[in-house]
């Protein structure tokens, strides 16, 4: 341990224990009762402290078996076909890391999971295929690869792949941990087929345009209500950020997917962002309260995480635990690399717990163990 953060320093629990002592501890028990200074200082760390271990699920490993889990079950059979990532520290509560899960979906064409929602709020990023959809509370919408998506908790929510498409995978990401932690979750199936309410993809073409929103529309939900943000518009907005902004020294071109009527996270508890990573760059190191888990979108690089290194391409995910130094850098010299991420930060914004601290050693990056 640090020697600023001691614990045998004035303020923190020093008891010495003795047979009376460990009496009383249990009489205390018997009455479902405890005395803090048994546990305080493990319940109050110096620093925040992560249950979870940084990860890298590399895509090459996992795509068959996705694949595979096609042929093995079907949509009405598992509900949803799913292959979820977990954490070594997090496998009791099934997180990706902190209270966040992930998972990668597959659906075949022609397929198409039953309409259901859950308290939880849940996110997609495409990853292959062609002529997949979801449908939100009524609102058909088509997806493309590298497209992200929102359907925010207790929406109404279904997805497929068209006929004549192509098999689809995609990341799933939910915030299923955190809400079963505070006992608030709830799972309901939708009695037949939603009606679509709305032209196809009347979300992204009404909300997703440029700046412009309606001004003859109301819109009293807590999430955001553009429910896909295209490759096709980020891609260029970030390689075009590029070339008036001063480039990030931690993260790049780093800029957040925003619910445009309010330019705060797209829903209450998960956010996300995409960055660009220009040729050649080489990030330094900081951390920072919030867990997040990464999917490269473009690209090959790596990041050294607590100072272990993973690297990682096209598709692979890992994830950063709360609090844990790290840094990204692009291998390639000649194109940039891109990585979509997802995070509690709503959460940790909300309830004033963010904190950051900068890497001040060995010009601001990390050995590597």
């Amino acid at each position: 341990m640090d020697a600023k953060h001691s614990d045998d320093v004035y303020g923190r629990a020093r008891v010495q224990d003795s047979d009376e002592l460990k009496a009383y501890y249990k009489e205390l028990e018997d009455l479902g009762a405890g005395a803090l200074w048994t546990v305080a200082n493990d319940i109050e760390p110096w620093e925040p402290r992560a249950n979870s271990v940084p990860m890298l699920w590399k895509y090459d490993d996992l795509r068959s078996l996705v694949l595979k889990s096609s042929e093995l079950v079907t949509p009405e059979q598992a509900g949803r076909r799913v292959v979820y990532l977990v954490n070594d520290k997090r496998k009791d509560v099934a997180a990706a890391v902190g209270w966040l899960y992930t998972g990668i979906q597959v659906t075949r064409p022609g397929e198409f999971t039953s309409a259901h929602r859950h308290r939880a709020s849940a996110l997609r990023f495409i990853m292959e295929g062609e002529k997949g959809y979801t449908v939100v509370d009524g609102n058909k919408i088509m997806l493309e690869v590298n497209d992200f998506v929102i359907t925010p908790n207790s929406t109404w929510h279904e997805h497929g792949v068209e006929e004549g498409g192509k098999t689809c995978i995609w990341q799933d990401g939910l915030d299923i941990p955190l809400v079963n932690a505070l006992e608030a979750n709830d799972y309901a199936v939708y009695d037949g087929k939603q009606e679509v309410v709305a032209p196809l993809n009347y979300s992204p073409i009404t909300y997703g345009c440029a700046g412009l929103i309606p001004a003859d529309k109301s819109w009293d939900k807590p999430y955001s209500p553009l429910f896909k943000y295209s490759w096709s518009n980020v891609y260029p907005a970030l390689v075009a950020a590029q070339k008036v902004n001063e480039v990030n020294p931690f993260d790049g071109i780093f800029m957040k997917y925003s619910n445009p009527l309010t330019g705060g996270h797209v829903m209450q508890t998960m956010g996300a962002s995409m960055q660009l990573l220009p040729a050649g760059f080489s990030g330094k190191a900081h951390r920072h309260t919030g867990s997040f888990v990464y999917q490269c979108a473009k690209g090959k690089g790596y990041s050294i995480i607590n100072g272990q290194r993973f690297d990682w391409k096209e598709r692979d995910i890992f994830c950063v635990p709360s609090w844990a130094w790290h840094e990204h850098h692009n291998l390639s010299d000649s194109e940039d690399a891109c990585l979509f991420s997802f995070n509690d930060l709503p959460v940790i914004e909300g309830l004033g717990l963010y904190q950051e601290k900068i890497y001040s050693e060995n010009n601001g990056n990390q050995s590597v163990n």
